[in-house]
């Protein structure tokens, strides 16, 4: 019985997702009550409401920290940011690019969403790319690549998140392990896909075509709101004792108000409803994960996904990562994460629990760049000027398959890495 109520529900989604191009929050709540139906809990108001809270404090951080990506990004911040790292690091190709992609990398770390990284520093950075002779494809696979990468990196891992609320485990030491998810792959990945191809290029020829830079007028005050969030995640985690704990979505609110008085005028009323705007399909997207989970658990195909997943051989588990977890996320990576990572986590509950969800967040990334959807691919593509954003995914296929390989290898040795760096 439970493989036909997974079977509605995730056939459910996908159906009204790619036929009739229903909004994926919506399709998800849809699926959810189909899947009560199916299992005779008829139309379950009670556990579809309280399933659309599961994820509040994730909806909170999208929606706060897309504000502070707004407010920054139109004070003048990110376009001189991304000048500086041009003009800086121009002569030094190896920095470059890993500046370059660390940049990118930014809004992702703060937002955990692939989208704000490419839309934003991926946007302001793309012109850049292009003018110093990268070619379009590759410019847009480092762009959507680093986007992952932000995605997973802290402090703000949205996959990891949803896999600790699956398994009521607190979202608390994930800095460390995350860094050491994302950074090898930051540092190896741009230069596997531009270095060779990045020709030297006159600076002054492509000065014209940089962002506007504000840093004569506002000097350090233009980063002051970066700092001000900085020092305060920071200080929560180092001095609990001098930081009150504030919390990450009113940190944001703290940053964003820095941010109106640090640089150009900013239209808050406008700039606020934006960034909802630009949030609220991934706010829907948790809204309906929650009530998704919620139904699993009261229909028993939670369970039943968990203990079939335990009876799996080891070496079948990890294939079973490597692939599902990716493919799954063509969907949602949102999804990929509570669908497959939670029974994934619990089934290798011998291994060091932080670690593994780190890597399991890692591997449900890459669903941004799963056709049909690919988020990440398609927006890279649509930034750098690539009408055909299969052939920015076709550059994506071996740094994707790197990541794979290195998110099995932080499960599996979960427990002697964790050892070393925790």
């Amino acid at each position: 019985m439970e493989w036909l109520i997974l079977l509605t529900m995730v056939g459910g989604f996908v159906f009204l997702v790619l036929v009739f191009r229903f909004p994926k929050g919506i399709a998800l709540a849809i699926s959810s009550a189909a899947g009560a139906l199916v299992a005779g809990n008829g139309l379950p108001i009670r556990h579809l409401v309280e399933g659309s809270f599961a994820y509040l404090d994730p909806i909170l951080i999208i929606a706060t920290a897309m504000i502070f990506m707004k407010v920054i990004e139109g004070s003048g911040a990110l376009g001189t940011l991304s000048r500086q790292i041009i003009e800086g690091f121009h002569g030094h190709p190896v920095l470059l690019l890993w500046m370059v992609t660390l940049f990118v990398m930014f809004p992702g770390m703060f937002t955990g969403l692939t989208t704000a990284s490419v839309l934003t520093s991926g946007a302001l950075i793309a012109p850049s790319l292009t003018h110093l002779g990268l070619p379009r494809d590759r410019a847009g696979a480092l762009i959507a690549m680093a986007a992952i990468y932000g995605m997973v990196a802290p402090p703000i891992d949205l996959p990891a998140m949803i896999i600790c609320g699956g398994v009521d485990m607190p979202y608390i030491g994930f800095e460390v392990p995350l860094l050491f998810a994302t950074l090898p792959l930051a540092a190896v990945v741009p230069l596997w896909i531009a270095y060779r191809h990045l020709p030297k290029t006159d600076l002054d020829s492509i000065r014209p075509n940089l962002p506007e830079s504000y840093w004569k007028r506002y000097g350090l005050l233009l980063y002051s709101p970066i700092i001000v969030v900085v020092v305060l995640m920071l200080g929560i985690r180092l001095l609990p004792a001098v930081f009150p704990n504030l919390r990450v979505p009113l940190i944001f609110m703290i940053g964003s108000l820095v941010g109106l008085f640090s640089g150009k005028r900013i239209p808050l009323r406008r700039t606020v409803l934006e960034s909802i705007k630009d949030a609220l399909p991934v706010m829907g997207i948790l809204v309906g994960i929650g009530m998704f989970i919620q139904i699993m658990t009261l229909t028993g195909v939670r369970g039943w996904l968990v203990v079939g997943t335990l009876q799996l051989p080891e070496v079948l588990t990890y294939l079973g990562i490597a692939v599902s977890v990716p493919v799954f996320g063509a969907v949602s990576a949102f999804g990929s994460a509570s669908v497959l990572g939670v029974p994934f986590l619990l089934a290798l509950l011998g291994h060091n629990e932080i670690m593994t969800a780190s890597g399991l967040s890692l591997m449900a990334s890459l669903g941004d760049l799963m056709p049909p959807v690919a988020l990440a691919g398609f927006f890279a593509a649509q930034v750098v000027g690539e009408p055909n954003y299969f052939v920015v995914l076709r550059r994506c296929i071996v740094p994707a398959l790197l990541t794979v390989i290195w998110g099995i290898v932080l499960i599996a040795f979960a427990n002697p890495i964790a050892k070393v760096i925790l």
